[in-house]
């Protein structure tokens, strides 16, 4: 059924229990593992040009972070990509890129809430994408997993 699983990451703690839900979610389909780490394009050309090139290197850095921490929780191989763009259009195209079957993601990102029930990124990633979309909310501090899940 699932063949290929991405996930996007963004290096944040509220995508962890998304990683960890999509790497189960891949053991049990057996399938193929992308991870992928989106630098918002927006970000490094709102920034003053003479910190661009700084700002670029520290984000490839930090999208580098986020992939190693997924491929440390992993028990196969995964596939890592960095791209610079508008998020949800650079993930919606890397999932189509690699032909997945499932994209997963975290509900929120780095910059909090956004949006009631969604992040902006996951919420035009759900309206925007032809592939599923599983979403995955992180747990709060005092709140247990449903039993035998991440």
């Amino acid at each position: 059924m699932f063949e290929t699983v991405v996930i996007a990451t963004d290096g944040s703690e509220s995508v962890e229990r998304a990683v960890a839900v999509a790497l189960d979610l891949a053991a049990r389909f057996d399938a193929t593992v992308h991870a992928l780490y989106v630098i918002d394009g927006s970000d490094v050309e709102g920034s003053p040009e003479q910190v661009r090139d700084d700002l670029r290197d520290a984000l490839e850095t930090a999208g580098e972070e986020a992939l190693e921490a997924v491929v440390e929780h992993a028990d196969r191989d995964v596939a890592t990509a960095v791209r610079e763009g508008k998020p949800a259009t650079e993930i919606c195209e890397f999932v189509d890129d690699v032909d997945a079957d499932v994209v997963a993601m975290g509900t929120r990102g780095r910059h909090g809430e956004h949006s009631f029930l969604l992040g902006s990124v996951a919420e035009a990633v759900v309206r925007r994408c032809p592939t599923p979309v599983l979403t995955v909310r992180q747990l709060e501090a005092d709140e247990e997993p449903p039993t035998g899940r991440p």
